[in-house]
């Protein structure tokens, strides 16, 4: 019986799940749970890119559930897209599921996702509707090919010229109505996805060059590139929490526009005058500029706020200290 045969036949304990954690918090035990109580899952491949000692035990500990976990531990902080290469090369089953240490699968997630793959002819990778803690699709969750131009539309903010012109349509679809089903989309998000493990392997998993951010952008275009479909799934709601990390915002912003920057230059630098691809990575840079100033004056003002605040309840002290004196 070939692999592919036996795992049509074979639903349940197939999946190997991957979760990277990088001092991910409480949320981390939340996410292993939901894992933990799909039949489908045979193994959690947790990889501890990061957290406080103690920390990854516990987790483990506070879930529920008895699907075996492994922890693959003392490499550091190697990134996202080696981590994920890490946990696909410890993994012992023929399908991977990649999930985030602060989403939620849904009891039943992880069957639905296997059940609409099997309709579909390989090699396919399929996402998750990711939803927001209210339930709103959240912003990511489906999307179109990046593209220096895209990037550029969005960094000036162009898509207000108009919003209905094709060559300003927008980088991400979660404004746009949500399909009944499964429809093939450019992009998914990495925050949850499935697809067979041959089939990652075939490109080569994700390009370790990209440390976070862009690598699942990367890994959709090079998968449709070599054959493959890109699916997004309407069917499994996955809350996805977000910013759940204690990892600095300003160093994800940066470590986010060096990707951009290399992802352009690696699949449109022969698309685009290299000009424009300077111009592209110019915006960019700027735009992370105004937030890094943004963060920093408002950082100040919090901190001058509280040396403010902490003055006068010394003046206040002092004067009732005073006036105790002087009724002696």
């Amino acid at each position: 019986m070939s692999d592919e045969a036996n795992i049509e036949s074979q639903p349940t304990h197939r999946v190997s799940a991957i979760v990277i954690s990088y001092f991910t918090g409480p949320l981390l035990a939340r996410a292993l749970s939901s894992l933990r109580t799909q039949p489908e899952i045979a193994e959690i491949i947790l990889v501890d890119n990061g957290n406080f000692t103690g920390a990854v035990e516990g987790a483990i500990n506070e879930s529920s559930g008895d699907t075996p976990i492994k922890v693959l531990s003392g490499h550091g902080n190697i990134g996202f897209a080696a981590a994920c290469n890490l946990g696909a090369l410890n993994s012992a089953h023929p399908v991977l599921l990649f999930f985030n240490p602060d989403a939620v699968m849904p009891d039943g997630g992880v069957r639905q996702l296997m059940a609409d793959g099997r309709a579909l002819e390989r090699p396919w990778v399929m996402g998750a509707k990711l939803v927001n803690p209210d339930g709103t699709e959240q912003q990511g969750s489906r999307r179109e090919t990046l593209t220096p131009w895209r990037a550029f539309v969005e960094a000036g903010k162009l898509y207000k010229l108009a919003p209905q012109h094709p060559y300003f349509r927008r980088f991400n679809l979660h404004a746009l109505e949500i399909p009944d089903d499964i429809q093939p989309t450019p992009t998914i998000s990495g925050a949850c996805f499935l697809l067979h493990r041959r089939d990652y392997d075939a490109i080569g998993g994700m390009d370790e060059r990209y440390f976070l951010h862009v690598e699942d952008v990367d890994f959709c275009l090079r998968f449709a590139k070599a054959g493959g479909k890109v699916y997004f799934n309407p069917h499994v709601s996955v809350v996805h929490f977000k910013s759940s990390s204690r990892a600095n915002p300003v160093k994800i912003e940066a470590r986010k526009t060096a990707s951009m920057i290399r992802y352009f230059n690696t699949h449109f630098s022969a698309a685009y005058p290299r000009p424009f691809l300077w111009l592209v990575a110019g915006v960019l840079w700027f735009s992370f500029g105004l937030l890094f100033v943004r963060r920093g004056v408002a950082k100040l003002l919090r901190l001058i706020g509280i040396s403010l605040r902490t003055g006068l309840k010394g003046v206040r002290r002092a004067g009732a200290f005073a006036a105790r004196r002087s009724k002696r």
